[in-house]
């Protein structure tokens, strides 16, 4: 497993090893003891979920659990392409309400892992796209939150030309601004 550590503190893009034949392919897609070894981050999967989007500009996000329930994530595609996006809200973070976006698809195997204190969200680039992503703590109703993808003071690329059509959930188009956000991420470099 190759790790690229990104812009902001704690986002990595994780590779796993590809074995090709003439049958197909292998990789192991997760393996928590050579992850924390190669990271120093103790990430233990407790959920696993999966979402399938239909339509091409579907929008999930940007989402976030508060603490105690907060998690970290790592993302990857099945099957299509995405606009995956981040955004570090964690108090004292020096990249503080920065964004990050990167493509992710199925025939690349490359994952991304979110730190928790994290917006996360992505955008299909084709239709039929199904996400799986790996969590270090369960879903808690009473934690989830949700902010608007189009706030502008997260400055999210969204790759848009603004002719499209998006799809999105009542909870998303609905979602609060980030000022109104009623939870905090404390930076901890201990994490990272």
């Amino acid at each position: 497993m190759d790790i690229t550590r990104l812009d902001l503190p704690g986002l990595m893009l994780i590779s796993p090893q590809l074995f090709e034949d003439a049958r197909g392919s292998f990789c192991e897609v997760f393996n928590e003891k050579e992850f924390q070894r190669k990271t120093g981050v103790d990430f233990r999967v407790v959920q696993e979920n999966r979402s399938v989007s239909l339509e091409a500009n579907t929008i999930r996000g940007l989402h976030a659990q508060s603490p105690p329930m907060a998690q970290a994530k790592l993302v990857r595609v099945e099957r299509g392409r995405i606009l995956d996006c981040v955004v570090d809200i964690r108090q004292g973070s020096p990249t503080y309400l920065s964004s990050f976006a990167v493509e992710l698809m199925d025939d690349d195997n490359c994952q991304l892992f979110v730190p928790k204190g994290f917006l996360h969200g992505f955008r299909t680039l084709e239709p039929n796209c199904r996400v799986v992503y790996s969590v270090d703590a369960y879903y808690s109703p009473e934690h989830d939150r949700s902010v608007r993808f189009d706030d502008p003071e997260l400055g999210c690329d969204w790759g848009l030309m603004g002719a499209e059509r998006l799809c999105l959930s009542e909870k998303d188009a609905n979602a609060n601004w980030f000022q109104d956000l009623d939870a905090r991420f404390d930076y901890t470099t201990s994490r990272l």
